[in-house]
């Protein structure tokens, strides 16, 4: 009985017929309920039950060349998402993926999305019927390495949350945000393995060259063989101070390769695939690898509950402490905000970064009691712990972010 109530919670049936496939609902009161106790343990939040499928192109002829459509439908689903275990496209080819119905569509993926994973991971599309298309002209359709591995489908959408992001969150459009907009767009909301969300935010290195580094929380499950799943959304936030819903998450990056990871202080290292392009305006985060550099106030900038960007102060100096310790210095692997004075975080922030008063990263939310309405306090992974490596086997931040061994241990936001 207990294994037939968990296939029900997950929506385990799955069709699949020539060009299409389906999937029964999902029993979506049991899996909110069953996230809420999820999120209580600390773990990452999910916003999708994943599907294993194994879906390889069939070619029709077309004008031109070659064309493959497979039709995916799940009815209710809030979105779907795909991830594709075989990804490489020659020149000319092209991936396509829309609504049944043609009112959402994802940008084309064409041979400039290969990676060294061959794997391609896509956003969300809003939508419960959507098809999936590839066209190749004739000449190197044999050369078009495509499998279809995993279907995502959504029980919630980014913003929507076991519990609503809480009314005392303050948008990054908001006056209190001013001197934080380079801050601000160093910040993105991700989904890993195409049923996971936290947040995540780009980091400078001493060369000030740009290199994508992306940091997030090891908690956030990004390993060796997830990190070509992730995806990152950037600009995710209101138009208006405390108005309307209104993000829009069509700037987006896909695939990433590990780095550097440990569990003590909770931080996980990656370089994405691509350059975020220079019309998203993203910034690339400085940080205070020193001693000292958490001895401040302090700003986070997250994603609550995956809802729009965020952004929350505290008016004391932060703390060193242990994970969930109440004494300083504890272990010194985590840098405590005692209360916010201004916002909060929430399931969904974890990952985001903690700059200090000199707008410096110091660490990444691991986690914490913090709410509206409570005086519970959070918890950051130290970004001076991870710079040395915090003893575990995952590396350290400092072989990536000083990559000529300059000794400098502190960079700004560029």
């Amino acid at each position: 009985m207990r294994l037939l109530a968990v296939m029900a919670i997950l929506g385990l049936s799955f069709e699949a017929f020539a060009g299409s496939s389906y999937f029964q609902p999902l029993d979506v009161k049991s899996l909110h309920d069953f996230e809420v106790q999820r999120e209580k343990k600390g773990e990452a939040p999910r916003f999708a039950v994943p599907h294993k499928v194994s879906i390889k192109p069939s070619w029709e002829k077309a004008k031109g060349g070659y064309v493959w459509t497979h039709q995916v439908t799940a009815p209710n689903a809030v979105s779907l998402n795909f991830g594709f275990s075989k990804f490489n496209l020659p020149e000319g080819a092209e991936l396509n993926i829309y609504s049944a119905d043609r009112s959402e569509f994802i940008r084309p993926f064409t041979s400039a999305d290969n990676n060294a994973a061959k794997e391609l991971w896509t956003p969300v599309i809003m939508s419960d019927d959507v098809i999936i298309e590839v066209s190749a002209p004739a000449e190197v359709v044999g050369q078009v390495e495509i499998e279809l591995g995993q279907v995502g489908q959504g029980f919630r959408t980014f913003g929507q949350s076991t519990q609503k992001a809480g009314s005392c969150n303050i948008d990054v459009a908001c006056t209190e945000s001013r001197g934080w907009e380079q801050e601000v767009n160093s910040v993105g909301v991700i989904s890993t393995g195409g049923s996971t969300f936290c947040t995540g935010f780009m980091v400078n290195n001493t060369n000030n060259d740009k290199t994508p580094f992306f940091m997030t929380a090891n908690h956030c499950r990004i390993n060796a063989g997830a990190a070509p799943s992730l995806v990152v959304y950037w600009n995710y936030q209101t138009s208006k101070c405390g108005g309307a819903r209104d993000g829009k998450m069509t700037d987006f990056q896909t695939g990433s390769v590990l780095l550097a990871t440990g569990t003590k202080s909770d931080f996980t290292l990656v370089r994405l695939n691509s350059q975020p392009r220079p019309e998203w305006n993203v910034n690339f985060a400085g940080w205070d690898a020193t001693e000292t550099g958490h001895d401040s106030p302090s700003t986070a900038i997250h994603h609550p509950n995956v809802d729009e960007k965020s952004i929350s102060f505290d008016n004391d100096r932060a703390v060193l402490s242990s994970y969930s310790g109440q004494s300083s210095p504890g272990d010194g692997t985590h840098v405590r905000v005692i209360d916010w004075d201004k916002g909060t975080t929430e399931p969904g922030s974890s990952g985001s970064p903690l700059f200090n008063s000199s707008h410096r990263v110091v660490g990444q939310l691991h986690g914490g009691g913090a709410a509206c309405g409570n005086d519970l306090s959070d918890y950051y992974g130290r970004l001076n712990t991870s710079w040395k490596g915090d003893g575990t086997k995952g590396g350290s931040l400092k072989d990536h972010l000083d990559p000529n061994k300059t000794g400098r241990m502190v960079t700004d936001t560029i």
